[in-house]
């Protein structure tokens, strides 16, 4: 801790007091410069998925094609996956402060600009502009948590980031389908006017955690950057629209490919023997932060393919409105709540690893249990596998937060911070990809199955035929509309089975993950003080 703001007895809180071996702190100028920024990354994460459940009203409202509102969540995430790695480096020339509040100050500019948008285009740009800029919101708040606390608080510092990293894409969905419905969908994007307003005052007056060292100006590696930039850009394009233009069958996404391929490694070299890296990887010699970086990867994954899963489950099968999935999905983020105390109290008395263990096979469980969805299942059916994969994912991310950062020397943790929720953002990538592609392929080959399964003599097949078109005989072509009205039953039933099929992935996913979190090294419960050998 360097910063004079926070140093000596002025303000300070007695229920907060440091032990006698730590240095004075001013608690009142660390707790709400702590939560100014906080407050700055909950908005971040929440834009993510605040606009998932809104896009049909926000595709009429802008008059957007149904290609072209995706765009809506893929140009806030292809720019932002650049800045979390970059802030890192940035941090330490300018200071922490300072990155935050130009990171804060045009992620609420452009809030505006989206929410102010006539058009695709122009909304497009605007987002794009505001993921960048507001990505260093996200790993600035880590790092701060593993160098301004002292080691005694530093598990309720991550208690409290473990919370907002869980909710906010969690409860994105249900604050965006209930702001839609009471407001519009323009209230999406000014919700984060007041609150950025206020984490900008909170950290312009109380975090001066840290000053900037303008000699690393000297030398900056473009070269790097831009191999960066290209690489990830590519790797998260291809993520994010992949599964949607058949993959590399299309010449677009397998261009970018080749991209990544080339680019991704010659990032990796110009690191390790540039003098002034963008990105310094020589935490991964670390093993309990490549450890936990895997660990960081497969939770993202299990938080946003949960998060994407069960909403799209509910509005394509059983045709919820935005407002539905979101009281659907507050289970989850209830459960997360509730848990954050009490896991914060178990990282402090057992082995990391064992609540690693722990936290992921509940997340397995949990998926497990999905994997008999039928459609039928609502609210209370998912309520319980909502619960344990909460509990899990909160358990593990508290955890893995622990494992990963406790672990390095202060002067890594900032770059470290940066790779932490890069891995957890790609992680989430991966995992969307990876299930709307089985989405897809699977509903096809349920679908090929349900219909072979069915003989054209059939005579319980003909005798409903002959019944809807019964029914339907009002209009012009009753055996026509019978005819649809079958296949819609069989390709519900279809969707309904590849969506257990993807609850069973991520959940055997899950499971296999649980086993690697053995491999970490123990952490002395409570401080995350590493092994001597480990600490460099």
């Amino acid at each position: 801790m360097t910063s004079a703001t926070l140093v000596g007895p002025a303000g300070r809180d007695r229920g907060l007091s440091a032990p006698s071996d730590e240095p004075k702190i001013n608690w009142t100028f660390l707790i709400l410069g702590f939560a100014g920024m906080v407050i700055g990354q909950f908005m971040a994460i929440l834009d993510i998925q605040i606009v998932a459940a809104s896009l049909p009203q926000i595709q009429s409202g802008i008059g957007a094609s149904a290609d072209e509102i995706s765009w809506i969540q893929t140009a806030y995430l292809i720019p932002e996956v650049v800045m979390i790695p970059l802030s890192g480096y940035l941090s330490r020339l300018w200071g922490t402060q300072k990155v935050f509040l130009f990171s804060c100050g045009g992620f609420v500019i452009m809030s505006i600009a989206v929410g102010l948008s006539s058009s695709v285009e122009v909304m497009i740009l605007f987002r794009a502009i505001q993921g960048f800029v507001g990505g260093a919101m996200i790993p600035t708040v880590f790092a701060v948590a593993f160098t301004a606390f002292p080691p005694s608080k530093r598990v309720t510092a991550s208690v409290f980031i473990g919370l907002i990293v869980t909710l906010a894409p969690t409860v994105g969905p249900t604050l965006g389908g209930h702001l839609t419905e009471w407001l519009s969908w323009r209230w999406l994007f000014f919700i984060n006017v007041p609150f950025g307003i206020l984490s900008f005052f909170l950290v312009w007056r109380f975090a001066n955690f840290d000053k900037g060292d303008a000699s690393l100006s000297k030398g900056f590696d473009w070269a790097g950057l831009a191999l960066m930039a290209t690489f990830l850009m590519s790797l998260q394009f291809v993520l994010e629209e992949g599964s949607k233009n058949d993959w590399f069958a299309d010449d677009q996404i397998l261009l970018l490919a080749v991209v990544a391929a080339i680019c991704g490694p010659g990032f990796i070299w110009r690191s390790l023997t540039y003098y002034n890296p963008v990105v310094e990887l020589r935490a991964f010699n670390n093993r309990n932060f490549m450890v936990g970086v895997v660990m960081t990867f497969t939770v993202g994954a299990a938080l946003f393919g949960g998060t994407f899963l069960l909403p799209l489950f509910l509005a394509r099968v059983r045709d919820y409105s935005p407002a539905e999935v979101g009281t659907t999905m507050v289970v989850s983020g209830l459960a997360m709540f509730a848990t954050g105390p009490f896991a914060g109290r178990l990282v402090r008395v057992l082995d990391l690893r064992i609540l690693m263990f722990g936290g992921f096979m509940l997340c397995a469980l949990g998926m497990w249990d999905a994997h008999a969805v039928t459609s039928e299942w609502g609210f209370w059916q998912f309520a319980g596998v909502q619960a344990l994969r909460g509990v899990g994912v909160m358990m593990a991310m508290i955890a893995a937060q622990q494992v990963t950062m406790s672990t390095l020397p202060p002067h890594m943790v900032k770059n470290a911070s940066g790779l932490v929720n890069l891995f957890r953002n790609v992680g989430g990538a991966f995992g969307l990809a990876f299930l709307n592609t089985s989405l897809t392929t699977n509903t096809a080959l349920h679908m090929s199955e349900l219909t072979q399964a069915i003989p054209q003599s059939s005579t319980r097949m003909q005798d409903l035929l002959a019944g809807i078109a019964e029914r339907m005989s009002g209009s012009t072509d009753p055996e026509g509309a019978a005819m649809k009205a079958i296949y819609g039953m069989l390709n519900r039933q279809a969707t309904t089975l590849a969506f257990g099929d993807a609850f069973a992935m991520l959940a055997i996913g899950c499971a296999l993950a649980a086993f690697v979190t053995l491999l970490a090294r123990p952490v002395k419960p409570g401080t995350g003080t590493p092994p001597p050998a480990d600490a460099h």
